[in-house]
């Protein structure tokens, strides 16, 4: 009996996929793209039709390095009475499916389409089931980004390296994640620091230190700015020898929800915060544990596909999370019915939230199967899906109010803040990095009440100035690029170490630097071609 054919992209996956559809089945990689447009010539057809219209017809070639493998899959289509086209589920996937059939030239009546979020044995079979027709509008929308890369980058790129320097290029997305770098690098340079001054007073209750800014004269609402040293030593005068007392104190409850699953702009975001990771480090390790980990004597699909815009999870994935949480937590973590988190308008909304494939596989039990790097980000994926799931943190936020008064002179007003986790939630398990570390935190504040005197232990001044923007980070480049519309889940690693290996931008601990060859570049294109590189 002759074997059905399933081909995907990669080794690794079809090494899982062997496992759970049995010997009637052949599994083969394409090892990616088979078919592109040709590397000398322009490859899409510009001419006008009679109606002034251009076609825009790509030209596509078997890639040189992918003739042994077509060979390959060619030999094995022949007898396969069914060939199962099981690449990536999305828009490109979609895409290399349609190549990989026009590669192979087989009848169109043995050609099926696959999709799977999750390499699990349920999620396998279920495709395989369910097979369909390859999408031919996703293909025609992967072709015309294709064309529309091939006509900015291939008409652009010969002026850059004749007038700037031989071997540039121009890209219609990294063009422009350029530009925001150099922007803002713009922003930066032209940036006048103004100097201002805080004061601060270290009080003394029932020997607990509180710490206290100045931030009001003549009554709590007037707000006190100190621009000069001389200002700020005049206040200093005064606070050592005013009298202290507690004016005013304000507790309101404030309920944080918990963050919504990983997408694929979240994940890069969160590991390049936490871990350090460039974005395409973190897309090389998730590639793994969703394609597939040797634990014991299986390989296992860790976690779902991770080229993702869409919050959606399945409901027998909540099923599960939802139990996970009652027995590992308790009920108290559990809200009454599941979470919903509402994706974007623009998102393509193929596939779910990246999210681990099996909740009986905590991070904990694979500590000893996975590699460092495997375990770090599967973690960090773990917790946040786990947190997305749980109930809101409660938080009790004080702001005290304290007059500080002085004869003969208007009262001076100083405030500190301070908040009580009520109830922990969701924060037991997951919190989000931050892209920059706040400047001072919360503190637990010792019992006050209104009238209570405080005895003054010291009065400090700081000069300051005021900061320019930041520089890009890989995050806020991804967050920036995403919030824009520019690219897609599958675009940000791959453009953000383009432009680094080009040379158009530098990495300076976590910051993104244009070169001066990236500030030129991008000049040039701005005068001739705004209409063209605009975000």
């Amino acid at each position: 009996m002759s074997k059905h054919l399933v081909i995907v992209e990669s080794p690794a996956k079809a090494k899982t996929i062997s496992q759970y559809l049995g010997p009637n089945y052949v599994i083969l990689a394409s090892f990616g793209h088979v078919r592109d447009l040709p590397e000398r010539t322009l490859g899409i057809d510009i001419q006008t039709t009679g109606s002034s219209r251009s076609t825009f017809t790509p030209k596509y070639s078997v890639m040189k390095d992918k003739a042994q493998v077509i060979k390959k899959l060619k030999d094995a289509s022949k007898t396969a009475p069914t060939i199962y086209l099981a690449t990536d589920p999305d828009r490109e996937g979609e895409a290399i499916a349609w190549h990989i059939k026009e590669a192979l030239n087989a009848p169109a009546s043995k050609i099926r389409r696959v999709v799977f979020n999750e390499i699990t044995k349920t999620a396998v079979q279920n495709a395989i089931g369910n097979a369909r027709d390859i999408n031919s509008h996703l293909v025609d929308a992967q072709q015309a980004r294709r064309v529309v890369d091939r006509l900015i980058g291939y008409k652009l790129s010969p002026i850059l390296s004749k007038k700037i320097r031989k071997g540039l290029s121009a890209g219609r997305v990294q063009s422009v994640a350029v530009k925001l770098i150099c922007e803002r690098e713009l922003a930066i340079r032209a940036f006048v620091p103004q100097e201002y001054w805080v004061v601060s007073v270290d009080l003394d209750k029932n020997d607990y230190r509180l710490v206290a800014k100045l931030v009001a004269e003549g009554s709590p609402d007037r707000k006190c700015e100190l621009g000069t040293e001389s200002a700020a030593s005049e206040m200093v005068t005064r606070l050592e020898q005013s009298q202290y007392h507690v004016l005013s104190i304000k507790k309101t409850k404030q309920k944080r929800n918990p963050y919504p699953p990983f997408i694929t702009s979240t994940l890069q975001q969160d590991a390049s915060r936490k871990l350090g990771w460039s974005a395409k480090k973190t897309m090389m390790v998730a590639q793994k544990l969703y394609e597939g980990v040797q634990i014991g004597a299986d390989t296992i699909g860790l976690i779902t596909y991770m080229r993702t815009d869409s919050f959606r999870v399945s409901d027998d994935a909540l099923q599960s999370v939802r139990q996970h949480i009652n027995d590992v937590y308790g009920p108290d973590y559990l809200p009454n019915s599941p979470n919903r988190y509402k994706t974007k308008g623009s998102a393509q909304d193929a596939h779910e939230a990246i999210r681990p494939t099996y909740l009986d596989r905590s991070p904990k039990a694979l500590e000893a199967a996975l590699p460092t790097d495997q375990l770090k980000l599967y973690r960090l994926i773990w917790d946040r899906f786990v947190a997305s799931q749980m109930k809101p943190c409660e938080i009790e936020n004080t702001a005290v109010i304290i007059e500080a008064s002085l004869a003969n002179h208007p009262s001076l007003y100083l405030k500190l803040t301070g908040h009580v986790v009520l109830f922990d939630g969701f924060s037991a398990v997951y919190m989000e990095g931050k892209d920059q570390d706040d400047e001072e935190e919360s503190r637990r504040l010792p019992p006050l009440s209104e009238k209570d005197p405080l005895t003054l232990a010291s009065v400090n001044a700081q000069q300051k100035f005021t900061q320019p923007p930041s520089r890009y980070t890989e995050a806020t480049l991804v967050k920036e690029l995403e919030e824009s519309g520019i690219g897609r889940p599958s675009t940000y690693a791959p453009t953000l170490s383009t432009i680094v290996d080009r040379g158009y931008v530098e990495k300076e601990k976590k910051s993104l630097l244009p070169t001066d060859l990236g500030m030129i570049t991008n000049e040039k294109l701005q005068e001739f071609f705004s209409g063209i590189i605009d975000i």
